[in-house]
């Protein structure tokens, strides 16, 4: 079975990462999506792809903290495998998050804080370091003299989904990988997937189609995403910040030559259209009460997409009815994808 051929339907994050995993692992590979490769309305393309474990414990399980601590061990060498494969580099920094709040939301911050210290195993606790407004200067110059203190989460990052999708495609194109595009999946049984252009025989039949797959699995649903990019030449970043809020967390991701990712809403809602009025207005009034530079700034890009979402909001692979299921990766795809894949390759594998 050393060159036995698996067959994934979906090529989102989740897809993406298992073809070449399973390719690296010297397995054939057929992947189908219904979407073209250089799709930009998918969940892994709408997301600012921070790495947070720490913050995002907050709101989720100790499942979830496991997983993204497992992931945070194997991005580093992931990335650096992931350029030898691709020719591409990937934008990756792994420089911590600062939160802060303007001073009549800091009842906040502190909630935020006694929750994570409450939430935190012993042994982790000290990577939540609460920081004055000197220490804060130091650690983001550009946020000087506007904030009273904050809190850093050391050790969390953040990368360019864009980079790393269009490098995983190019890996998997190198290392031989068969990707049908624009080919819907319609239905994944064991040892065969049925698509729009037939039925495809494979050793292994792998379903990650996200909210797709929700025929399968009925308890799947979309959770709307929205996220704003700008560019601004008037500020530097050096990582991430979060900034507390009575409605969200906004959150600001840095990217190569001046641009910032930029989020936070999150709505029960399976409306996939474009990104709302409201949700424009709001993020952009909380980006520039963070730095008025960001007033100047040019909307580079607007985008909405659903994320895949099940009861518990934590991510699920699953072996049932003969096929392997990776889905509900719900906000942590990126922070908990790694763990999943490499568990769901090295059961592949033996």
């Amino acid at each position: 079975m050393d060159r036995a051929h698996i067959a994934i339907a979906g090529a989102g994050l989740a897809g993406r990462l298992l073809a070449w995993r399973c390719l690296r692992a010297g397995r054939r590979v057929s992947l189908f999506d219904a979407a073209p490769r250089d799709d930009t309305h998918s969940a892994a393309m709408t997301a600012a792809a921070m790495l947070a474990p720490l913050a995002e414990l907050a709101v989720a399980d100790a499942d979830v903290f496991a997983l993204a601590q497992r992931s945070m061990a194997l991005w580093p060498a992931w990335i650096d495998e992931l350029a030898a494969d691709s020719g591409r580099e990937v934008y990756f920094r792994q420089q911590g998050t600062l939160v802060v709040a303007h001073a009549p939301d800091a009842p906040m911050l502190t909630r935020f804080t006694q929750v994570l210290q409450h939430k935190l195993p012993t042994d982790q606790r000290a990577r939540l370091q609460q920081v004055d407004a000197a220490e804060l200067a130091v650690l983001e110059p550009a946020l000087a003299g506007r904030f009273s203190g904050g809190v850093f989460l050391e050790g969390e990052g953040q990368l360019a989904n864009d980079e790393l999708m269009s490098a995983l495609a190019a890996a998997i194109d190198r290392r031989g990988g068969h990707w049908t595009e624009r080919c819907a999946v319609e239905a994944v049984q064991p040892h065969q997937l049925h698509t729009a252009q037939g039925v495809v025989d494979a050793d292994l039949t792998i379903d990650a189609r996200g909210v797709g797959a929700r025929a399968a699995w009925p308890a799947l649903r979309g959770v709307r995403g929205e996220v704003i990019t700008v560019e601004c030449t008037g500020i530097d970043l050096q990582r991430p910040v979060r900034l507390m809020h009575p409605r969200y967390q906004l959150y600001i991701a840095p990217r190569p030559n001046h641009r910032f990712v930029v989020g936070a809403t999150e709505l029960e809602s399976e409306d996939a259209g474009p990104t709302t009025l409201r949700s424009m207005l709001e993020l952009g009034s909380a980006l520039y009460s963070l730095h008025p530079a960001f007033g100047e700034a040019r909307v580079i890009r607007l985008a909405a997409a659903l994320r895949p979402t099940l009861d518990d909001n934590c991510p699920a692979l699953v072996q049932r009815d003969g096929v392997w299921r990776l889905n509900g990766l719900y906000r942590h795809g990126f922070l908990c994808a790694p763990a999943l894949v490499d568990r769901l390759v090295r059961n592949i594998t033996g």
